[in-house]
């Protein structure tokens, strides 16, 4: 592909979803408007490139002989750095985030994830039209555009038109505070149902076009509550704050946006623009105010593969100061990282080192250190090998200044040059083999930007692909950047989640804590398979109480799930609250929908009292209150059995007959009294202490058995199905049953192992 030659403006298709990858990454305090800067302009130093380059990666171990500059050798990080890391990354950015948070929204009613209807495939058609090769050399498309407006697309895939300047200047006449007509209806819309998209559209669509800046600051924030990760309401909503004059309160959202999606690389540059078009150019903090607002940037979203629009604007900002010597400190950290054009990069950094003076673009120091050793070559070049030379200090100039004779002052730049360019082009050829290896997992996603519509199976798989190579293959900081960018697109499927809490587990248990937080509380509050695993964590911590607020927090927000419950109770009673852990299954009895829902928990709470509580006569009393209220559950007769059979079963003949005389008199269908007769028979055969029962019992069980031969011969002709085929017996108890029709399948006839569990 042949590179543009066109001047770089930093801001390369900004409203186009398909360079953009965003997420949840570190991020500091970003400067504030009108405070003075922590640095002064000239002190951003060169990072070194070890900061950016992944020591233990594959090209690093290919090459251990490269010799780099002092600020370009490799060592390898320890765990304990990266733990830091990864701990400061999460920490971060679950504390700025709570900042200037709004009110909680109401709970939400019902699970939905629904489709917008709106034009989401628009950014997907733009990406695919980016043709990415696996050559290196075929990487430096810029994306740039024709003079062209283009319709901007968010990267929640609506449709945004920017406001135009005679819009934005025009002077808004705020009248008395009131909602307007529709707000209310469209707004309570919103809270009844908040996983309809369609209904926050059309509510933020209606702020926005009746102007009223109540409506809009309350719709916007709640709406934000649910969906943080659509980056361009952020800066609609920063946009209608700018429109009324509030330069302090637009920022604010700004920073707000940036908290809640730092790996946004439009909505960082829409803020950085923000911040130079209201920055005072007389005031000398100004400049330094900008510079870490770039270093912000790149800090939180440099590393995504995607950001190079940022650095180019970045570059194009320094350049603008003059400031070559910091062009190059930021070159030689781009260099170093994976993104989509680091060819094209690395081509601009030789235009860098080719158009401009040495002693102008490298700092004193590099600068002083290279013209001494060139000198050193080129005087043992001169001498020979075996002799021995020393540079006079007094032969070169002091600091910067140039040599006197004009000739050796030109072959010492070129020489300069040729030896930075040669220095970096080591980084570059590692950057490459890292680069090469991620580009086909790059090219597989074509929906980077959040949307409430499902990703297709390709791109969920190649988003799990790219994890696993990442953190077989990755340094764990990029595998951390790649989670958080996965989590955008990918916000809605726990899996994902899951996945990211259990590799942190090895790192940060704040970090771990964090994603559980975000993805309950914000992306999948109604989710109860991530809010157990949550809970299972804190109480693994010892946050007991924490783990306590979890559970019962789901419970309130999706009622009547049994696997909830019994966790608060596993809860109780693993930390030793038995009456607390007997009233939960008591008020779960009470509140159940039917009589199989309270036999269920009329089974779980027997067998809690006869077999943590040691108490026979509570747990019988359950199971006989729970038969009277359902008298044709199989599994009730079955438990009552098991806790007879419990005792001493010669002491407790009596009872155990009853309870199987109580079966047979029921009115459950005639398969199941057939058991339960068989099974009398069998244990007075085992341990009965009366003839006469016995006979009687065996002839009672011949009489069900003939009563059932005509059933059978029907379903046998195919006429009618038996009824135990009609009335299935849930969580294995058919088995159980079965397991009593032939004691010869079973070593024991009283294996414990046939009651329902």
């Amino acid at each position: 592909l042949h590179l543009s030659d066109d001047t770089v403006t930093g801001m390369l298709d900004t409203e186009s979803p398909a360079m953009e990858s965003n997420g949840d990454a570190f991020l500091p305090d970003l400067p504030v408007l009108g405070q003075a800067a922590d640095w002064s302009p000239d002190q951003v130093a060169p990072e070194p490139l070890t900061n950016i380059l992944p020591e233990d990666s594959d090209a690093s171990q290919d090459a251990p002989e490269q010799q780099q500059q002092p600020n370009q050798q490799i060592n390898s990080p320890e765990l304990g750095s990266v733990e830091k890391a990864v701990e400061q990354f999460q920490l971060a950015s679950a504390q700025l985030f709570q900042e200037e948070q709004p009110p909680p929204p109401p709970q939400p009613t019902e699970e939905a994830e629904q489709p917008s209807e709106h034009k989401s495939e628009s950014g997907e058609s733009q990406q695919d039209s980016q043709e990415m090769s696996v050559e290196p050399e075929a990487a430096v498309q810029d994306g740039s555009q024709d003079g062209t407006e283009a319709t901007q697309v968010t990267e929640d895939g609506m449709e945004l038109e920017e406001p135009s300047k005679e819009t934005t200047q025009e002077s808004t006449v705020l009248t008395e505070p009131q909602e307007p007509s529709e707000f209310e209806k469209l707004f309570k819309g919103c809270e009844e149902n908040p996983e309809d998209f369609n209904g926050w559209v059309y509510l933020l669509q209606y702020v926005e076009q009746e102007n009223d800046l109540t409506a809009v600051r309350k719709a916007f924030d709640v709406f934000f509550l649910r969906y943080p990760y659509c980056y361009g309401y952020w800066k609609k909503y920063a946009d209608i704050e700018k429109k009324h004059d509030n330069i302090q309160v637009a920022e604010e959202v700004y920073r707000r946006g940036l908290q809640a999606i730092p790996l946004s690389v439009d909505l960082w540059l829409h803020y950085l623009t923000y911040i130079k078009e209201n920055s005072d150019p007389s005031d000398p903090e100004t400049e330094g105010r900008i510079r870490a607002a770039y270093e912000h940037a790149v800090l939180a979203a440099g590393t995504d593969f995607r950001s190079d629009r940022l650095w180019e604007a970045f570059v194009n900002w320094e350049t603008e100061q003059e400031k070559l010597a910091n062009v190059t400190a930021i070159y030689d950290r781009i260099l170093g990282i994976p993104t989509q054009l680091y060819s094209q990069h690395f081509q601009r950094f030789k235009d860098h080192v080719q158009n401009n003076n040495p002693k102008h673009f490298l700092s004193e120091e590099e600068f002083v250190q290279l013209r001494l050793e060139l000198s050193k070559a080129s005087l043992a070049a001169v001498v020979g090998e075996d002799g021995e030379t020393h540079v006079a200090q007094e032969d070169l100039p002091p600091g910067t200044e140039d040599l006197a004779d004009p000739a050796k002052r030109v072959t010492e730049i070129e020489n300069m040059r040729h030896k930075v360019i040669e220095v970096r082009q080591e980084v570059f050829n590692h950057n490459e083999h890292e680069v090469s290896k991620r580009w086909a997992f790059e090219e597989g996603i074509k929906r980077p930007y959040f949307h409430v519509k499902a990703l297709e199976k390709t791109q969920l798989n190649n988003w799990k692909e790219y994890l696993d190579f990442e953190i077989e293959n990755g340094t764990p900081e990029r595998v951390v950047v790649l989670f958080e960018r996965c989590l955008i697109a990918c916000a809605l499927y726990e899996e994902f989640w899951t996945k990211y809490a259990k590799y942190l587990e090895g790192y940060s248990t704040d970090g771990v804590r964090h994603v559980y937080k975000k993805a309950c509380t914000i992306h999948l509050p109604k989710k109860p398979a991530t809010h157990l695993l949550w809970a299972a964590f804190e109480e693994q911590q010892g946050n007991v109480e924490e783990a306590r607020g979890i559970l019962k927090s789901l419970e309130a927000t999706v009622p009547g799930l049994a696997m909830v419950r019994l966790r608060r109770v596993s809860l109780e009673r693993r930390h030793g609250n038995l009456e607390e852990a007997e009233a939960l299954l008591r008020e779960a009895m009470e509140s159940a929908k039917n009589a199989t829902e309270t036999s269920f928990y009329a089974v779980k709470l027997a067998r809690q009292l006869m077999k943590v509580q040691r108490s026979l006569s509570k747990a019988r009393k359950v199971l006989m209150d729970a038969i009277e209220q359902d008298q044709t559950s199989p599994k009730l007769y079955l438990n009552l059995l098991e806790l007879e059979y419990s005792g001493d079963v010669t002491q407790n003949e009596a009872e155990i007959l009853a309870c199987f005389d109580r079966a047979l008199k029921s009115p459950m269908s005639l398969e199941s009294r057939l058991l339960f007769s068989q099974r009398k028979v069998e244990f007075l055969e085992d341990f009965g202490s009366d003839i006469n029962v016995l006979v009687t019992a065996y002839e009672e069980h011949q009489k069900l058995q003939k009563e059932s031969e005509p059933t059978k011969r029907k379903a046998e002709n195919g006429s009618q199905e038996p009824d135990a085929k009609k009335q299935r017996v849930d969580d294995g108890s058919t088995g159980a049953e079965n397991a009593m029709t032939d004691p010869q399948d079973n070593n024991s006839a009283y294996n414990y192992n046939w009651y329902q569990v």
